[in-house]
C-alpha cells in the first residue's frame, strides 16, 4: 500500500512539474518576443502581445511605445533578461523577470499573464526592486 501511494505521488509530482513547465514556455516566449520587438523599436509588433485591456487603455501601438520608453526603460533597452518564479493567483499567472538595464541596475518585473483564445497575453507589468541584489 505504501509503495502504491509513493508511486502515485511521484507520478502526480512529475505530471504537475511537466504541466508547469509546459505553461512556462509559452509565457516566457511571449515576454521574450515583446522585449525583442521593443529592442527593435517595433511597437506595432510589441503591441500584439498586449491583452485586450492594455490595448483599450493605450489605443494604439505608438502611445503604448511611448509609455514603455518613459515608464519601463529597462524593458525597452534591457542588457540582460532572466526568468524567475511563476505563480498562479486570482485567475492570472504572474511571471517574475529579472532585468538588468544598460547601467547594470537590477529590476524585478512582475508580468501578469492571461490566456485568451489566441494564446497568452501580457495584462500588466509591475516593477519590484529585487531584495539583496546590487548593480
Amino acid at each position: 500500500m505504501k509503495h502504491a501511494i509513493a508511486t502515485m505521488l511521484t507520478v502526480l509530482s512529475l505530471t504537475w512539474g511537466a504541466d508547469a513547465e509546459a505553461q512556462a514556455e509559452p509565457i516566457e516566449a511571449v515576454i521574450s518576443a515583446q522585449i525583442k520587438a521593443f529592442k527593435a523599436d517595433d511597437f506595432e509588433q510589441a503591441f500584439t502581445y498586449a491583452s485586450p485591456m492594455i490595448k483599450r487603455m493605450f489605443g494604439d501601438a505608438q502611445s503604448f511605445g511611448v509609455m514603455v520608453q518613459r515608464g519601463f526603460p529597462m524593458v525597452w533597452r534591457p542588457a540582460n533578461v532572466q526568468f524567475l518564479n511563476q505563480e498562479e493567483r486570482d485567475g492570472a499567472v504572474w511571471q517574475d523577470v529579472l532585468v538588468r538595464d544598460s547601467t547594470g541596475a537590477s529590476h524585478v518585473l512582475q508580468y501578469e499573464m492571461i490566456q485568451i483564445d489566441n494564446g497568452w497575453k501580457i495584462n500588466g507589468v509591475r516593477v519590484r526592486e529585487p531584495a539583496g541584489l546590487s548593480a
